[in-house]
C-alpha cells in the first residue's frame, strides 16, 4: 500500500513557490546571456539580476547596492567572516560568537583561530538565547567582530540582535548576523539596524538552492575572498547567476508580503503540535524556552533514540529531522543543545519539526497520531527505555 508523503523539515530546505518556479524556467531560457556583456542578451540578464536584487533590497529594507549575490548562505557567512578578518590579518584579533551558530559560522571562526585569531564562544543556558551582557563583558580593545545568528536553525530561538547590534555600534566593532533561519520567517523590517553584515539563503524561503545574498551596509569595510572579475562591484567575482538571483527575488518578495498571515497560521499548527504530544506522551520537553519563530518545534523525547524515531515516522511518510550531525560514521549529538545543557543522550533524543505553507491542520493531525504510535512502540521495544 502506498504511503502519502508529508514534509515537515522546512528548516532545512523548502519547495520551489509556484510562481518562482516559473519565472526561473522563463529566465534560464530567455536570460541566458552574460549579465557583464553590453549587448542585447547580456542586458537582458542584467536586467533579471538587477530585478532580483531591487526586491532582495526591499526585502531588507536596504539599499540596492548593498546586496551581494553568493553562491548561498554559506558563503555569504564566509565572505563577511574572512572578508573583514583577513583584510588587515586575523592574528591577534578577536571575535565574539556563541556556542549555537550554524556550523557556516562555528567553521569559519574555527578555521580564523587556525590563522592565529582568537575567538570567544558565548554560552546560552537552557532558553537557546545568548545574554547580551555576556557580549557587553566579552568585549576588548582587540575586539575586531560580533557575529550572532538571528534565529537558530534548531530550535528557532530568536535571538535578541538588536540589543547586540547596539552594543557592537556602540563598542565601534563590527557586527555581522546569519539571517538564513529568519528570512521569511520574521517581518524583514526587522533587520537589525546597526548590522554591518546579514547572511540569507534562498532555498530557506521558496526560492532555488545555489543562490544567497550577504547584506552589506554601506561603508563598511572588507575584502572579497575570491578572485577574478568585478562582478557584485568588485566583492564577489564570477559570472553572476542571473536566473537564480531573479527567483529568489521574487521568492523573498511573495514572503515578505505573506509573513505576517503565514505566521500566525503556522504558530497555530505548531502549538497545536506541540501542546498533543506533551498531553499524550509522557516524558517529552520542548527544547528552548525564549521566543522563537513560529514555525519551530524541538522535542525531546526522553527514552527514545531519535534516529530511531526519524526512521519510524519517514516510514509513516513524515519528515522530520535530528539534530544530530553525521561525520566519519558516527553520530554526534547536537552541539546546540548540549550548549543549552542537554545530556548527549537528550540531545539524541531530540526531533525538529519545521512546518511550512505546505503543512495543514489535517496534516499535523496526522503527524500527531505518528509520533504518538511511534513513541509507545519505540519504548516498548527499546531496552533504554526509562519513562
Amino acid at each position: 500500500m502506498a504511503v502519502n508523503h508529508f514534509y515537515f523539515d522546512h528548516n532545512a530546505s523548502t519547495p520551489l513557490a509556484e510562481e518562482v518556479s516559473q519565472l526561473y524556467a522563463t529566465v534560464l531560457g530567455e536570460a541566458y546571456g552574460n549579465a557583464s556583456s553590453i549587448h542585447h542578451f547580456g542586458q537582458k540578464a542584467k536586467g533579471r539580476l538587477d530585478r532580483g536584487r531591487e526586491q532582495l533590497a526591499w526585502f531588507l529594507n536596504c539599499d540596492p547596492k548593498e546586496i551581494v549575490f553568493t553562491s548561498g548562505g554559506t558563503e555569504a557567512n564566509n565572505l563577511a567572516l574572512f572578508g573583514l578578518l583577513r583584510r588587515d590579518g586575523p592574528a591577534g584579533r578577536h571575535v565574539i560568537t556563541t556556542e549555537i551558530e550554524h556550523p557556516a559560522v562555528l567553521n569559519a571562526c574555527h578555521r580564523l583561530e587556525r590563522e592565529g585569531a582568537e575567538v570567544a564562544y558565548l554560552p546560552v543556558g537552557s532558553s537557546g538565547a545568548v545574554d547580551p551582557g555576556d557580549v557587553r563583558a566579552a568585549l576588548r580593545p582587540e575586539t575586531a567582530l560580533i557575529t550572532v545568528m538571528h534565529v537558530n536553525n534548531e530550535t528557532g530561538v530568536i535571538q535578541p540582535i538588536d540589543e547586540i547590534a547596539a552594543i557592537a555600534r556602540e563598542a565601534e566593532v563590527p557586527f555581522h548576523c546569519d539571517g538564513v533561519q529568519a528570512a521569511g520567517k520574521l517581518p524583514m523590517g526587522n533587520l537589525p539596524p546597526e548590522a554591518d553584515f546579514y547572511a540569507i539563503s534562498g532555498h530557506k524561503l521558496y526560492g532555488p538552492k545555489g543562490i544567497g545574498a550577504l547584506y552589506v551596509r554601506s561603508g563598511a569595510k572588507f575584502d572579497p575572498i575570491l578572485f577574478g572579475g568585478r562582478q557584485e562591484r568588485g566583492r564577489r567575482p564570477g559570472t553572476p547567476n542571473a536566473p537564480a538571483a531573479a527567483a529568489f527575488g521574487l521568492a523573498a518578495k511573495l514572503a515578505r508580503k505573506a509573513v505576517r498571515k503565514e505566521s500566525g497560521r503556522l504558530a497555530e499548527l505548531r502549538d497545536r503540535l506541540e501542546q498533543s504530544i506533551l498531553d499524550r506522551i509522557p516524558g517529552c520537553t520542548v527544547n528552548g524556552s525564549a521566543p522563537r519563530v513560529p514555525n519551530t518545534a524541538n522535542i525531546r523525547f526522553d527514552g527514545i533514540g531519535g534516529e530511531a524515531m526519524l526512521i519510524a515516522l519517514d516510514l509513516k511518510g513524515y519528515a522530520a529531522a535530528t539534530g544530530s550531525a553525521c561525520s566519519s560514521g558516527s553520530v554526534e549529538p547536537s552541539h546546540v543543545l548540549t550548549a543549552m545543557g542537554l545530556t548527549k543522550d537528550g540531545a539524541r533524543s531530540s526531533l525538529r519539526f519545521s512546518l511550512g505553507r505546505s503543512n495543514d491542520a489535517a496534516q499535523v493531525d496526522g503527524l500527531i497520531e505518528a509520533v504518538v504510535a511511534a513513541a509507545a512502540h519505540l519504548r516498548k521495544v527499546s531496552p533504554v527505555a526509562h519513562v
